[in-house]
């Protein structure tokens, strides 16, 4: 029996092997390693992809965060508000800047942070300082940043976009990263854009947020061995540089690949009892995952299993509901939508190199279970 994994980087490695050779090849000759030429043309390709004026590679999604809300004055006892369901990586970041997360719900129909719940949050707040906002384009399907950006601007919030899993999606014609006042790009190899390694990004149009994002994500240095400022070291290296910039030209293609086998999933799985992924009419979904919901998704996940078909769960338990941070937001007590669907959703096997049959397999035999 032909087993199929949820997620396979290594199968999205071989079909760009023989380039990722060469040009690994090449960095590892020039023995040039940290901070040189593939960094800097990568980040100009990167931001042009995007179309911002402006992209800093550093050394991870969360660094990525991290520095992006420092940037914009995230300052210890800081409070900003996020959403709870979402990878730990995006509180994890907001932690590393001595603020607290404020939790914020998702909308009732989809899985990104609910905007009325957003105002209602804020003008609930009470007993700090409110500093930024991060929405998280959760599953490659973008927040709501029309009116999430609109809510912002009446609380003079900054605007951080967790591009973490969307790269190349769309809202309202113009791609994730474009959005707010900064944004965070994670390259961890599962992503629709993955290294070989961890590796991250910050993007934004601003001179200013830019120059001191380069700052904080080398010791603070302006002159060598000076610090300026106090920063740390979070560096995108040469390698993992010269892989993005060989994979980014094929993005989109992959990404209409994702869409194709969200499309089978979508056609075959119709009326047949869990709850499907919905799409805005507004926007473009890159499917980082391709999440289903059903009351009964513990089941469903053990009979998949036992037919060789891997999923996953993300995210089994709300971050507001995790030790590390229970009890510590000020944002509402529960978040009613985010605890509903965490027990009901499922991540359905997701990458670009899926053959048809292989989804087909997997969406037959979730027929199967459900006795269709």
């Amino acid at each position: 029996m032909e087993t199929i994994p949820q997620t396979n980087p290594k199968a999205n490695y071989l079909a760009h092997k023989e380039a990722i050779d060469a040009a690994i090849a090449h960095v590892l000759e020039s023995g040039w390693y940290i901070l040189g030429r593939e960094v800097d043309a990568f980040e100009r390709e990167f931001a042009a992809y995007l179309g911002v004026k402006l992209a800093v590679g550093v050394a991870s999604g969360t660094d990525a965060l991290s520095l992006a809300l420092r940037a914009c004055g995230v300052v210890p006892g800081d409070f900003v508000l996020t959403v709870s369901h979402t990878a730990v990586a995006t509180a994890a970041a907001i932690g590393l800047c001595g603020a607290t997360p404020v939790f914020v719900d998702i909308g009732p129909d989809g899985y990104t942070m609910d905007p009325d719940r957003l105002e209602n949050t804020i003008k609930r707040f009470r007993g700090g300082h409110l500093k930024a906002v991060v929405p998280v384009h959760l599953y490659g399907h973008p927040a709501e940043m029309g009116a999430i950006a609109e809510v912002a601007r009446r609380y003079d919030l900054r605007v951080v976009e967790d591009c973490a899993q969307s790269h190349g999606a769309t809202f309202r014609g113009k791609r994730t990263g474009t959005l707010g006042h900064v944004a965070a790009f994670s390259f961890y190899p599962t992503k629709n854009l993955g290294a070989l390694g961890d590796g991250g990004l910050v993007a934004t149009d601003s001179p200013e947020l830019a120059e001191k994002i380069r700052l904080l994500r080398e010791y603070g240095w302006k002159d060598r061995y000076v610090s300026a400022v106090e920063g740390q070291n979070s560096r995108l290296d040469e390698l993992q540089a010269a892989v993005l910039r060989v994979k980014l030209p094929y993005l989109d293609a992959e990404n209409e690949s994702r869409r194709g086998i969200a499309a089978i999933y979508d056609s075959v799985l119709a009326g047949v009892g869990p709850l499907l992924p919905k799409t805005g009419s507004d926007v473009v979904h890159v499917f980082h995952q391709y999440v289903i919901r059903t009351p009964r998704r513990d089941a469903l996940k053990a009979y998949l299993r036992d037919k060789g078909i891997g999923t996953l769960i993300h995210y089994p338990v709300p971050v507001h509901l995790q030790p590390a941070y229970a009890g510590r937001s000020r944002g509402e007590e529960h978040l009613p939508n985010t605890e509903k669907i965490v027990g009901q959703i499922l991540s359905l096997p997701m990458f670009p190199e899926l053959r048809e049959e292989q989804v087909r397999t997997v969406a037959r035999e979730i027929r199967e279970w459900c006795g269709a």
